[in-house]
């Protein structure tokens, strides 16, 4: 083996941690357990016995980066797959075996792998996850048949049941020393006497019981994928491959009539290393030219290049979200068509620029002109429709496609009193003649979000040139305020 700093050494290995004040072993190697070393010794009792020992400090953080590391590469093998902290793993092979060859042949091409990296691991098959977990950790038994389960982890110690160390203590003291012994009891008085929470495991760990599972990464709506018996290398195959591939999740979404909103290509490289690049689309999408498309985009605006290493072996194209999507039929104008491109336009321009740099509008449900709409990447996909208010054909816009925010003050020279509108006023040092004016359009701002702001009189204006401009008085007059305050809000093409 090879100490931290990268010497060899044939010394017994253990991994100490600080707990209550002493320095106590937390993992072992397999030479230090034939020593007669155990996992919660101190250390010094540790030195006792064997004067030389290899000694390394407990890295709880690097341990999870090399066990979420771990569990990448073992995305190759299931999609779901479970970090067990602080040191195992849960794949749900189920549907996945066959593509291995059986359940045996995939456990032991999945050893070999970690054996090839350098991890001692025991790996063990069952139908209950916690079944599987008890029997990797305290039992002999790689694969469990189906409903078995009960009957093989009867002879583990109680310690399976993973139970706090008084209660473990109590049941061994009271005599039982086995699942099988515990199983073999009335459950009520355990209950009474522990929580149904130690009874529940009991549950779990014979499989009569589905525990919650919370998988590392969000469970695809659709996978496709190649295995490959030899690595390929060249980029350009890569991209041939995931061509054949989205020519394939194409096919499956058009089965169900559906569209994909997001794509994901996972490059799962021979030595353990994934890489995943993910393009979203502003609309539902099946087309493999255009997917192809859009991850070439991606590709080409990394900022760490993909690199195939020695090689990819698996290559998977996962859809994460879908959404219905029927056959496009364009109207008489082509206006279907022409959305269409432009979408394709803005879902390109989102892969190579960033989704936050293209964005859209999307009207707001409020009164209030400064929320009336708001900007969103263009691939955003709102919960409910939203449709822009209708305007009458031929007629005026009520409102100027951009609005001042804030609103830029005036000065009114002359004005209307108590709502008229303002006949001449002064801006950014130019005096303009009101030649027609409209108004006024009484808002009333969100009470609930602006306490205590006052009213707001609109009017449109057009001066003795033509120029248009959309105003306010904020406030009405009054004895105290003769000459409320003015701002230009916004200016018409």
């Amino acid at each position: 083996m090879r100490s931290a700093s990268g010497e060899l050494s044939d010394l017994p290995l253990v991994v100490t941690e600080k707990v209550k004040g002493a320095q106590r072993l937390m993992a072992i190697s397999p030479d230090a357990k034939r020593a007669g070393l155990a996992v919660g010794m101190t250390l010094a009792d540790s030195r006792a016995r064997i004067p030389d020992l290899w000694v390394e400090e407990m890295d709880a953080r690097a341990d999870a980066e090399l066990l979420d590391r771990i569990a990448e590469d073992c995305d190759r093998f299931s999609p779901v797959v479970v970090i067990d902290a602080p040191d195992g793993l849960l794949l749900d092979i189920t549907g996945c075996d066959h593509i291995f060859g059986g359940e045996a042949e995939l456990r032991s091409i999945f050893s070999r792998r970690m054996r090839r990296a350098g991890f001692h691991v025991h790996s063990v098959i069952a139908s209950a996850p916690d079944a599987a977990r008890a029997l990797a950790r305290y039992g002999r038994v790689a694969i469990v048949s189906p409903g078995e389960d009960a009957v093989a982890v009867r002879s583990l110690p109680i310690a399976a049941l993973c139970l706090e160390e008084g209660d473990r203590l109590a049941i061994s003291r009271a005599g039982l020393k086995t699942i099988g012994a515990l199983a073999d009891r009335p459950s009520l008085p355990f209950a009474a006497r522990f929580g149904e929470q130690m009874t529940l495991r009991l549950r779990r760990i014979q499989g009569f019981a589905d525990p919650p599972l919370t998988p590392r990464r969000s469970i695809p709506m659709l996978c496709v994928e190649r295995r490959f018996p030899e690595p390929i290398g060249r980029i350009e195959d890569a991209e041939a491959v995931l061509a054949q591939l989205g020519e394939e999740a194409g096919a499956r979404l058009g089965e169900r009539r559906e569209g994909g909103r997001a794509f994901e290509a996972s490059f799962f490289r021979s030595d353990g290393v994934v890489r995943r690049v993910i393009v979203e689309t502003g609309r539902p999408l099946r087309d493999a030219a255009t997917v192809l498309r859009l991850f070439r985009e991606k590709l080409d605006v990394l900022a760490d290049p993909l690199d195939p290493g020695f090689g990819f072996d698996v290559i998977r194209l996962s859809v994460p979200h879908a959404e219905p999507l029927d056959a496009l039929q364009p109207g008489l104008d082509g206006h279907a068509v022409e959305a269409d491109e432009i979408a394709d336009l803005a879902d390109r321009l989102s892969t190579r620029f960033g989704a936050d740099r293209v964005i859209r509008f999307l009207p707001e449900n409020t009164h209030d002109p400064d929320r009336a709409a708001r900007t969103v990447p263009a691939g955003f996909n709102p919960m409910t429709s939203c449709i822009w208010p209708a305007t009458e054909t031929e007629q005026p816009p009520l409102r100027p496609i951009q609005i001042f925010d804030p609103p830029q003050p005036i000065h009114i020279t002359m004005a209307e009193v108590p709502d008229g509108p303002p006949r001449k006023f002064s801006w950014r040092k130019r005096e303009h003649h009101v030649a027609r004016a409209e108004g006024p359009e009484r808002i009333a701002p969100e009470w609930w979000r602006k306490p205590g702001a006052p009213t707001r009189d609109y009017y449109r204006i057009e001066d003795t040139e033509g120029r248009r401009f959309w105003l306010f008085r904020a406030g009405p007059y009054t004895k105290e305020k003769t000459q409320p305050d003015w701002f230009m809000h916004g200016v018409f093409a």
